[in-house]
Order: structure tokens, then sequence, then C-alpha cells
């Protein structure tokens, strides 16, 4: 199944059981990825494009979160909590701290990577390993550790 007709199937249930915040979630996710398939012209986005759009509307709502929390904006706080809740459902399983550690470990050894001057090469053979499946700030936390 897809994740149109996943979303599709999830906003019919969330309409009759009257859930309003899943329901406007599941929305702007369907958005989202509508946007980027007319964006890239295509009907049809690959897993991949798919991937990168949850990725995106992940971090968005991670920033918003730590925004409004800096804020002292509690109703906001717990509104993002919840529309973070709902998008995460759609993502993949999340790697461990210790599965990217070593992925990070494999990319240094792969790459040849001695300072933190190679860190672009390391995170370019990291990234497409992890994407949507590990937080870039996680990786970038440990590429450094590793390097330095």
């Amino acid at each position: 199944m897809s994740l149109l007709e996943r979303l599709n199937n999830d906003m019919k249930q969330a309409m009759k059981n009257k859930e309003k915040d899943r329901l406007t979630t599941i929305r702007m996710i369907k958005a989202s990825l509508q946007n980027e398939a007319i964006k890239v012209g295509n009907q049809e986005l690959s897993e991949e494009e798919e991937l990168t759009v949850l990725s995106r509307e992940v971090k968005q709502r991670k920033d918003s979160l730590q925004e409004f929390e800096k804020a002292g904006r509690e109703d906001l706080v717990e509104k993002i909590q919840t529309e973070l809740k709902h998008v995460e459902v759609y993502m993949p399983q999340q790697l461990s701290e210790e599965e990217v550690a070593a992925i990070v470990k494999d990319a240094i050894a792969e790459t040849g990577a001695a300072s933190k001057a190679d860190m672009g090469r390391v995170m370019a053979v990291i990234m497409p390993k992890v994407k949507g499946k590990a937080d870039g700030s996680l990786v970038n936390k440990l590429v450094q550790q590793h390097l330095s």
C-alpha cells in the first residue's frame, strides 16, 4: 500500500472517529506530498521523495516545538507534540544511537577521514543511508565526536 493510499484510509478513519487533530495533520501531510509532486512534475512520488517530504514535516515540527518551548507557549507545545506524533506514524523505524554510531564508524573508515575538515565527505556517505531513519543533528554530533 502506497503512502498516499494509507493516508487516504487513515483520513477516512479519522473522519469516522471524529479525530479532528489527526485529520488535520493527515491533510497537511497529503498537501505537502501533493505540492512536492507538482514541484517535481510527477504524478506519483517515489518512496525516497515521500520520505524526504515526511522528514521535512518532522523537522519543521521539531523546530517549532523548540521555539514554542523557549517562548513558554504550552498551548502550542501540546498541539505540535500531537502533530509530531501523528506524522511519525508514517516514518520508517528509527535507528538507535548505537546503530547510527556503527554507520558513522563505517563511513569514516570508508572515506579515510581523519579530521573535522573531512566531515562533509563523511556526511555525504552517511546521510543517504540513514535518510528518514535518524535525525540529522544526531548524525552530525556523532560524526564530530568520532572525528575529534
